[in-house]
């Protein structure tokens, strides 16, 4: 982590100090109070809550200092204080400024699936062969970017940054922050459409990473997505694509399902290639694992090297994690969200796994907008199109995805539905037989990992 001085801190931020010996040194950086460690800078953001009421218990969790942008009560003496106009610009300048004093290659990831595993894959690889630093689990906006600069060290050389949003211009502002070095464009899906009208509005707002890439800066993009390759129509940097065509410069070939042992095929880098064998089940993880690749590739790693790195790589939790459970049941714990997208690549992927019955637990998917009532039933008619045998619904907005499996074949008595996760998990045990395959997954507001909880205590 950097190890700042407290003039270093306001003087990189325009701060004035308020109080605090200039020469106290700080290397660990917050926003939350509740998670406050000793000798941290608390930074008292002004949001849904004002940070300024929580310094009182930062200092008594061992906090050495605090940035402000209000009068507060000076706390005890020897407590550092750097007033600022806005603390939350305060954060982010100063995470600006410290990655400029940081030669480190910045890779930034965005897209509508895929983001969070994409990062994990490319931190993966990337951290055989460099000394590199990531965003840690959901620190991907305007807030976790500039904590997780914060801990770059004279030691990085690359850093991987995921890059969400969920209204235009918030990828700009990360950009600007951390301007990449490599993009990474996933895929262009119906995500977030609550915010948006249309699949066009989301891939301009997509877009800015390209627009914020520097210029001789180069474009990671899935040469399989039509929107994606339309909205790079304009960049003039290097390009590197990846995907499953021929026209693809690092590609998937021969993709073979192969059971429980997940997908083997060959990996392509032009004339370079290699077979690999990787317990994943959906096509979404290889997408991900070829836009990681295709980083790798940027970075001039050799292709031998990259190819016997990726034989470790595993599903990430509650991302189409496999869990065996007693009398052969089959859990995939795919919890953590959902989407339309998503939905229908898990049920494919799924769909030719071995097992008596196919069960899909699927709970609300949300941030849809206008449209969320079609997308459910649509839901509804994919579980009957790729061979699930029963169908369970969790909350309110599911229930549509009954009308559209009943449309599309399903009998009443192969449905069942549940208000809210905590009912589900009581009552789905009874409901499951030997040798069942059951799929967990839905938004994370539905909380739906209370199921998979269930089922494991039930069955491990």
């Amino acid at each position: 982590m950097v190890n700042l001085r407290l003039n270093e801190i306001a003087e990189k931020m325009d701060g004035k100090i308020l109080q605090g010996t200039a020469s106290l040194s700080f290397h660990k950086f917050n926003i939350d109070s509740r998670l406050t460690q000793p000798g941290e800078l608390f930074f008292a953001l002004t949001a849904a809550r004002n940070g300024h009421n929580y310094v009182p218990s930062a200092v008594k969790k061992g906090a050495s200092g605090a940035v402000i942008s209000q009068k507060i009560t000076i706390p005890k003496k020897g407590f550092a204080i750097i007033q600022v106009k806005n603390t939350l610009k305060a954060l982010q300048k100063l995470a600006q400024k410290v990655l400029s004093e940081h030669p480190v290659k910045v890779i930034g990831i965005t897209g509508s699936t895929g983001k969070t595993t994409t990062k994990e894959f490319t931190f993966h690889l990337l951290s055989q062969k460099f000394n590199a630093l990531k965003s840690e689990g959901n620190f991907n906006n305007h807030l976790g970017i500039p904590l997780s600069l914060l801990k770059l060290t004279d030691l990085h050389e690359v850093v991987v940054l995921e890059m969400a949003m969920s209204h235009k211009g918030e990828i700009r502002t990360l950009t600007q922050i951390a301007p990449p070095d490599i993009a990474v464009l996933t895929n262009i899906k119906p995500v977030h459409l609550q915010f948006f009208k249309s699949l066009n509005e989301i891939s301009l707002a997509k877009k800015e990473i390209l627009e914020g890439t520097k210029k001789n800066g180069t474009a990671v993009l899935n040469g399989d997505d039509l929107l994606v390759k339309k909205i790079a129509e304009g960049w003039k940097g290097r390009t590197l694509t990846f995907g499953f065509s021929k026209e693809c410069d690092i590609r998937a070939q021969n993709i073979k399902k192969i059971g429980w042992e997940g997908t083997s095929f060959k990996l392509r880098y032009g004339k370079k290639q290699g077979k690999i064998v990787l317990p994943f089940f959906y096509e979404g993880y290889l997408y991900n694992l070829l836009a990681a690749a295709a980083v790798n590739c940027a970075l001039s790693v050799p292709f031998e090297f990259t190819l016997s790195q990726i034989a470790s790589l595993e599903p990430l939790p509650k991302r189409g994690t496999l869990v065996c459970l007693k009398n052969n049941i089959k859990l995939i714990d795919d919890s953590y969200n959902s989407n339309p997208a998503a939905l229908e690549s898990v049920l494919k992927g799924l769909a030719d796994l071995p097992s008596k019955r196919k069960i899909a637990v699927l709970g609300d998917m949300l941030e849809l907008g206008k449209r969320e009532v079609a997308y459910h039933i649509q839901a509804g008619k994919q579980v009957v199109k790729w061979g699930w045998d029963i169908l369970i619904t969790v909350g309110p907005l599911s229930k549509h995805m009954i009308k559209g499996a009943l449309a599309a074949g399903k009998r009443k008595n192969q449905i069942f539905s549940f208000k809210n996760s905590r009912e589900a998990a009581e009552e789905i045990w009874p409901l499951i037989r030997e040798g069942d395959l059951i799929l967990v997954k839905g938004s994370r507001g539905i909380k739906i990992e209370k199921i998979v909880k269930k089922l494991k205590l039930k069955g491990l």
